[in-house]
Order: C-alpha cells, then sequence, then structure tokens
C-alpha cells in the first residue's frame, strides 16, 4: 500500500516536470513587479533626459539674451526663462546658497569678462571682470517624476552656459583743425618727411574734408610691400615709408580728386626713408584677423585724411625734432625761431583704433621752443634809462590728450547704440626761460628751466643793465570727461571735445603776467628794485602786445599736429553692437 501511494506521487511529479506549459505564466507573475519598476525607471529617466536638453537649450538661450542686454542681465535672464515655461525661477545672489525644490528653479547670473585669446580655455571667463562683455547662467531644478520616485532618490538638473558679445567702435583723438594755415603745414610736413612741399590751402582743406576708408588703406599698403594671402593685422606688423603711405591713401577708391593729387604730391615730395611700424598708427582689434578683402559687417572703418597723414609723417620723424622757418610775420616782432619735438605714442596707444570697450587711443606730445625778439625802438623810460631789446623766450609741452572707450551698449537694438569715451584733454605746460637744448627732443627726460634775459636796458646810454626772469604754468585735467557718441552722432561721424577746466587764460598772457624778474649790472644780480619799477611795465606792455598772434600761431601749430590746446577731439566714426554667441 504504501509502495502505491510513493509510486503514484512520484508519476504525478514526473508528469508535473514534463508538463512545461505553466512555466511562462509563473515567470510573469514573479517577473512582472521587476519589470514595471524598470520600466517606470525607464520613463522617468528618459523624462529626466529631455527635461535636461530643454533645460539646457533655455539656460543656452538666456545667456545669449543677457550677454545682448549687459546692463540688465539679471531681469534678461529670468524674463527668459520665464517665458519660456520655466516654473518659478528665483535668482540666487553672490554668497547665497538656495535649494531647488518642485516648482522652483534656481538660477545664478554671473557677467564677467570673456578673453578668446586665453589659452587656458577654463580661465578664459573671468568672472565679475570690468568691462563685461559676457555672462555665465547657471540653472539648478527638481525634474518631474511620474512613476518611480519611490525607487531611486530624485536628481538635480544641473547646467550651465556663457554667451559672450563683443561690441566694437572705430574711435580717434585729436585729429581736427578749425582754420588751415597753409605756410605751416608746408613747413611741418617738408621738416617732418622731407622735400619741399608746396600745397595750397585749398590742398589742405580737400585733406581736412576727406575720409579715407582705412581698410583699403591697408589693401593698397599690402600691395606695395608685396604681400598677399594675409590679415590685415600681418600688414599693420609691417613697416613703410611716408611715401608709400601717401601712395596708398591716395589710391582708396572714393576719394575726391583734389585729396588725390594733394597726397599724390606729397608722396612725390617725401624723401624720407624711415620705415614706421603700421601698428603705432591704427590698431584694428579684432577687425585685423580678417583677410585682405573682406570687410566686417555692420562697422564702417574710416579716419580723416590730414589725421592720418600728419600723424604718419610725426612717426616718420627719425630725429623727432624739427626747425621752421614758418614764414609768419608777428607785428612789433624782429624775429621768430620756431622749433618743434614730436614724440611717439606707446606701441599700444595708435592714433586710430578698432576695438571693443577697455582700448585707449593718445596723440603724440609735443615740445615747442618758439623764441620771439621784440623791437624796444629804444624806448625811453626816464632818469636815463633806455629800454633797448625785449625777448619772449616761449616753451611748450603738451602731453598725452587720451581717449578711452569705456562702454558701447545697445539697449533696444542697434538703432539705440551708444558709444562712451572717457577723455583726458593734454596736460599743457607753459614756461619762459632758458632750457638746455640738449634734452630738448628727448622725452624720456623733464626739461628743466632756468632764468633768461627778458630785456636789455641801458643807463646813461651804457648797456650795463640786462632783466632776467622766467615764468611758468600748468594746465590739466585729472578726471577725464565722458563723452557720449548716439548712433546719428556716429553716422555723421560728429566731432566731440573735452576741455581742460581750468584754463581761464590765453596760454602767453597767462605766462607774462605771472613773470618774475630780476636786474643784473656789470653780470651781477642785485637788488634794483627801483629800477625794475620803471623797466617793469614797458617789459609787460610789449610782450602783452605779441602775445595775441604769438598765441595765433601756437594754435595753428598744434591744431596742425593734431593737438589742441586744453581741448581732447574725438570722433566715434563707427560702431556695431555685435552678436552675442555662446563661448562655453
Amino acid at each position: 500500500m504504501l509502495l502505491h501511494v510513493s509510486n503514484e506521487i512520484g508519476r504525478l511529479a514526473r508528469l508535473m516536470l514534463g508538463d512545461r506549459r505553466a512555466n511562462f505564466t509563473v515567470m510573469v507573475a514573479l517577473s512582472a513587479p521587476v519589470a514595471l519598476a524598470l520600466a517606470a525607471v525607464a520613463i522617468d529617466e528618459a523624462s529626466i533626459y529631455t527635461e535636461r536638453r530643454e533645460a539646457q537649450a533655455m539656460v543656452d538661450l538666456a545667456a545669449i539674451t543677457a550677454a545682448s542686454n549687459i546692463t540688465n542681465v539679471q531681469t534678461a535672464v529670468v524674463t527668459t526663462l520665464t517665458d519660456n515655461g520655466m516654473p518659478n525661477v528665483v535668482v540666487q545672489g553672490s554668497g547665497q546658497t538656495i535649494a531647488p525644490a518642485v516648482g522652483k528653479t534656481v538660477v545664478s547670473v554671473t557677467p564677467g569678462r570673456y578673453a578668446a585669446s586665453t589659452t587656458d580655455v577654463t580661465q578664459r571667463f573671468q568672472a565679475g571682470v570690468t568691462p563685461y562683455n559676457a555672462v555665465r547662467v547657471t540653472l539648478k531644478k527638481i525634474p518631474a517624476r511620474y512613476f518611480a520616485s519611490s525607487l531611486i532618490p530624485t536628481p538635480v538638473i544641473g547646467t550651465q552656459a556663457t554667451a559672450s558679445m563683443t561690441p566694437q567702435a572705430t574711435f580717434s583723438v585729436g585729429s581736427r583743425l578749425l582754420s588751415l594755415n597753409g605756410g605751416i603745414l608746408n613747413a611741418l610736413l617738408s621738416g617732418l618727411i622731407g622735400g619741399n612741399i608746396s600745397l595750397s590751402v585749398m590742398d589742405y582743406n580737400s585733406l581736412v574734408s576727406a575720409d579715407v576708408s582705412v581698410l583699403s588703406f591697408v589693401d593698397g599698403l599690402a600691395t606695395q610691400l608685396n604681400l598677399t594671402g594675409v590679415s590685415y593685422s600681418d600688414v599693420l606688423a609691417s613697416k613703410a615709408t611716408i611715401g608709400q603711405i601717401a601712395t596708398a591713401m591716395a589710391n582708396v577708391p572714393g576719394l575726391g580728386n583734389t585729396a588725390k593729387v594733394a597726397l599724390q604730391t606729397i608722396a612725390s615730395k617725401a624723401t624720407s626713408t624711415v620705415k614706421i611700424p603700421l601698428s603705432h598708427l591704427i590698431d584694428l582689434g579684432s577687425v585685423g584677423s580678417l583677410g585682405l578683402g573682406q570687410k566686417p559687417a555692420g562697422l564702417g572703418v574710416d579716419a580723416n585724411a590730414l589725421g592720418m597723414l600728419t600723424t604718419a609723417a610725426g612717426l616718420a620723424n627719425g630725429s623727432k625734432q624739427i626747425d621752421l622757418n614758418v614764414g609768419v610775420t608777428i607785428p612789433g616782432a624782429l624775429s621768430t625761431t620756431l622749433a618743434i619735438a614730436v614724440g611717439e605714442p606707446p606701441q599700444s596707444s595708435p592714433w586710430l583704433a578698432v576695438d571693443e570697450v577697455g582700448t585707449i587711443v593718445r596723440t603724440a606730445q609735443t615740445r615747442i621752443k618758439l623764441v620771439t625778439k621784440i623791437g624796444a625802438g629804444n624806448t625811453g623810460i626816464g632818469g636815463g634809462i633806455t629800454l633797448l631789446s625785449v625777448s619772449l623766450p616761449l616753451h611748450l609741452e603738451v602731453a598725452y590728450a587720451e581717449a578711452k572707450l569705456t562702454d558701447i551698449s545697445c539697449p533696444t537694438g542697434p538703432d539705440s547704440i551708444k558709444v562712451s569715451i572717457a577723455t583726458r584733454p593734454g596736460i599743457v605746460e607753459g614756461h619762459l626761460g632758458d632750457s638746455s637744448s640738449a634734452g630738448f627732443a628727448d622725452f624720456t627726460k623733464e626739461e628743466t628751466f632756468s632764468n633768461t634775459e627778458i630785456a636789455g636796458v641801458s643807463l646813461l646810454i651804457i648797456p650795463l643793465l640786462s632783466v632776467v626772469g622766467s615764468a611758468a604754468f600748468e594746465m590739466a585735467n585729472n578726471t577725464a570727461t565722458t563723452l557720449t557718441f548716439n548712433k546719428a552722432e556716429i553716422d555723421a561721424k560728429t566731432i566731440k571735445t573735452a576741455y581742460t577746466q581750468n584754463l581761464t587764460q590765453s596760454l602767453t598772457t597767462s605766462l607774462v603776467s605771472n613773470l618774475s624778474l630780476t636786474a643784473n649790472l656789470l653780470g651781477l644780480p642785485l637788488n634794483l628794485n627801483t629800477l625794475l619799477g620803471f623797466v617793469k611795465p614797458p617789459v609787460v606792455a610789449l610782450l602783452n602786445g605779441v602775445a595775441a598772434p604769438v598765441d595765433s600761431l601756437l594754435t595753428d601749430l598744434l591744431g596742425t599736429l593734431g593737438v589742441r590746446v586744453g581741448e581732447a577731439d574725438v570722433r566715434v566714426t563707427g560702431a556695431t553692437c555685435g552678436r552675442s554667441v555662446l563661448v562655453q
């Protein structure tokens, strides 16, 4: 009986083991929870991946928008994210830590400066460094979960984007002439570049009114220098003579015929073989990376023809000093001698620049020595005292007039563009006195001045006395004046001027009024106050009589050099808002 039962159980077991029809059902029943869990995780992971990509796209867009509105970055980011469906956007300030939560998006917005030229990619964006040209946006949020929230921890989506926008402007400083003196211009250019320049005021007026396309000018220089297949920066890294520069300017398309002929004449007369570094004349910034013949979109690069020519001539003057016979007659003057020393701007500061915020341009430093001998006509003063002659030894130094591009903004688009230039007029220092001629053209040293003979006096017809003296004054602005140009003014190439605020008198008159005189008898300085009381009034009267024409001569001369006494003239000839792009 027991055996029979055992056999029956064995038979049933064998039947069950041999019948596989129910195995699949059992396996499905056992694996269904696992499969459902995996499906839930897969669906949620796919959802998180999609949400992360959408978040990255929105952060990219927010960074681009913020870079285009660099003065209002937080509002730009929040508005962009909110308009694109990002819920409850909260901005995390510097030093704050805000945890994201369901239904709350946390962003941090960091303006800074992006330098594409930096080799280390991780160091290209410098947070907080001004002037700003880039924005980094970081976003954190909790993604939506549908099925697997109880199986795996809810992750935090973190995305980041950096966008940069590089607006550019073309600007120059100190290249304006209100009036022209043909004799001074001819003498100055002849002295600077050699040869014998003899052009009419009409010729110079045509150069004053003409603007030259700088890129076309560089194209012409490349042809003369036999440079092909290169960029504009490659050409500006070369050197050229003033003759080559004038020729290239004359060949720029669109130049008027009178200006063209004047430049051709200057080119043919120039004998100077000095080659100037073209980078001292022009800085094209990032535009320089373009190949020859290419033009930057939306940015015109023009420069005044006479301003460029006189600046190049100053750079081409190897000796840095010119002695001029300007052929100017000053009423009451017996003779006038004039010497000019032209300095050179720093290599990083050319006369014209095309670049972004932070770029600086400067005029060249200039020293002038003007000695005017005035006929006294043996003026009898009284008491046997006769005034024989009077001398006006005037020394003038004009340091750099500086213009710094501080801001380019486009608050509502290209038509709203504004360019701000922080401008410091040239520091002007004047002396009446004597200086060592050896250091006149050495701009690495300050000139020193001492008493010099101002007047010769005879006592009882014996020329025993000399009146010596000196005077000095300085006018300068230590604080820059901000000049702002809108689109209409940029299109019109409007000139704006920053003035030295403490200039209250004319140059020569202020020096004469500060003149301190002493008398020498037989070469010995003695206290001859009574004598000076008689002598000083007619001496000062004679000096004041020539002050106005001397001032006019100096103004014309400095204007020809592109420098205004106590003024800095700035032009913005082109500007573009640029285009905001992702950089990291």
